[in-house]
C-alpha cells in the first residue's frame, strides 16, 4: 500500500521489505535488474513455476516495485524503479561486509594463543 499522509513512513517501509523478504521475489528482481523480461523467461530463468511466479509478481507489483504489461499473449515485467537494482547491490555489499567480518573473527579465533585454545587444543576429538 502507497504511503498517504496518515500512513507513517515507516509502515510503508516495513510492507517494502516484507514484500522483498522471499528468495524467489528476490530473484525476480535481480533478474528484472538486467531488463525486462516476460513471465516466461522469468519463469525459466528462476525455475519457479509460472502459477507461482505469478503470486510472487503480483506481490511486487502491489508493492510498487514492478511493472508489467500485456503484449498480445504475453507478459511483460520491468522494475519500476532502478534504484531497486541499487537497493539489491547495497544488501549484497551488507552481506559481503558480514561474511568478512565473521571471517576476520574466525582467524582471529583460530590464531589465538592463550589459555582457552590451548585447553581447547588439548581436548580430544569427540
Amino acid at each position: 500500500m502507497p504511503f498517504t499522509a496518515v500512513r507513517p513512513v515507516t509502515e510503508a517501509k516495513a510492507d517494502l521489505f516484507k514484500a522483498l523478504g522471499h528468495p524467489v521475489r528476490v530473484r525476480v528482481l535481480e533478474l528484472l535488474a538486467e531488463g525486462e523480461r516476460s513471465m516466461g523467461e522469468l519463469a525459466a530463468a528462476s525455475g519457479i513455476e509460472l502459477s507461482h511466479l505469478s503470486q510472487h509478481v503480483g506481490v511486487l507489483r502491489r508493492a510498487g516495485v514492478v511493472d508489467s504489461r500485456r503484449v498480445r499473449t504475453t507478459v511483460l515485467c520491468t522494475l519500476r524503479d532502478p534504484q531497486t537494482a541499487e537497493l539489491l547491490a547495497v544488501a549484497r555489499r551488507l552481506i559481503s561486509a558480514n561474511l568478512r567480518s565473521g571471517q576476520a573473527l574466525l582467524a582471529a579465533l583460530d590464531d589465538a594463543d592463550d589459555a582457552v585454545s590451548l585447553a581447547d587444543a588439548a581436548r580430544p576429538p569427540v
